[in-house]
C-alpha cells in the first residue's frame, strides 16, 4: 500500500488548522507570504474591471497554493492547499477589518440582514512523482445575523479582538457564533474552509478524504 498522502496547507489561518485537526488531519502549515493586495490590484489592472468575490477568492487561494510550493518545492511531498475567504454583503466585498473602527461599522451595517462567504481551495498534487495537476473550486454560504444584537454586545465582541483578524469580522466557530441567526450551506464554507469541497478536490485525484486521517 502506498503511503497517505500529506497536506500542506498554505495559510496561518488558525479556524483553518483547527478545522481540519477536527476533521482528523494534522497539516503542515506552511505560511504563503502573498502580497494579497498588489496581487489583486495586478489582475483587476490586467482584466480592466473589478475581480467578482468568487474570482477575488479564487485567485488568492491559488496564489497562496503556488507560493509555497515554489518555496518548498524540494521538500514537499503531498498536496498543496491554498484558500481564501471574502464576505460580501450588499455586492460589497469585505475582508478583514483589522480596526476596531471598521469592525464596528460592519457589524452596525450586517445586524439584522444577510450576507455571502465566498471560500475559494486551490489543491495541487505536489507528491513525488506527482503530476502537479491543479484541481481548483469555490464554495458559498448565507449567513444571516441576528437582528436584536445590542451595541454593548457588538462592542464587547470587538474588545475581544476576535473579529480584526477575519473576513467579514466574523466568526461561526468561536466567540461570533451567539449572534448568527442562521446559515444556508455548508458551515465549514464560513469558516474559511470547505471539508465537503476539499474531499471533492481529493476526490478528483482519486484520493479518498480518509487517506488524509492522521490525527
Amino acid at each position: 500500500m502506498p503511503p497517505s498522502p500529506r497536506l500542506y496547507l498554505a495559510s496561518t489561518s488558525p479556524a483553518r488548522l483547527a478545522l481540519l485537526r477536527s476533521a482528523g488531519v494534522e497539516p503542515i502549515v506552511l505560511p504563503s507570504e502573498v502580497d494579497e493586495p498588489a496581487a489583486v490590484a495586478f489582475a483587476e489592472e490586467a482584466g480592466e474591471r473589478a475581480l467578482a468575490p468568487a474570482e477575488l477568492v479564487q485567485l488568492l487561494a491559488t496564489a497562496k497554493a503556488y507560493a509555497v510550493l515554489a518555496a518548498h518545492r524540494d521538500e514537499i511531498d503531498g498536496f498543496i492547499l491554498g484558500g481564501d475567504s471574502a464576505f460580501v454583503l450588499d455586492g460589497v466585498i469585505y475582508g478583514k477589518p483589522y480596526t476596531s473602527e471598521v469592525a464596528r461599522q460592519r457589524w452596525e451595517l450586517q445586524r439584522g440582514r444577510t450576507g455571502v462567504l465566498f471560500s475559494g481551495h486551490t489543491l495541487i498534487d505536489a507528491r513525488a512523482g506527482g503530476t502537479g495537476r491543479v484541481e481548483t473550486a469555490v464554495a458559498q454560504a448565507s449567513v444571516s445575523f441576528a437582528a436584536d444584537i445590542t451595541d454593548a454586545e457588538i462592542g464587547a465582541y470587538i474588545a475581544s479582538g476576535e473579529p480584526l483578524q477575519v473576513a467579514g469580522a466574523f466568526t461561526i466557530d468561536s466567540l461570533g457564533a451567539p449572534f448568527i441567526s442562521r446559515i444556508e450551506g455548508d458551515p465549514s464554507t464560513v469558516v474559511g474552509l470547505s471539508l465537503p469541497t476539499l474531499r471533492n478536490l481529493l476526490g478528483a485525484f482519486g484520493v479518498p478524504f480518509a487517506d488524509l486521517w492522521n490525527r
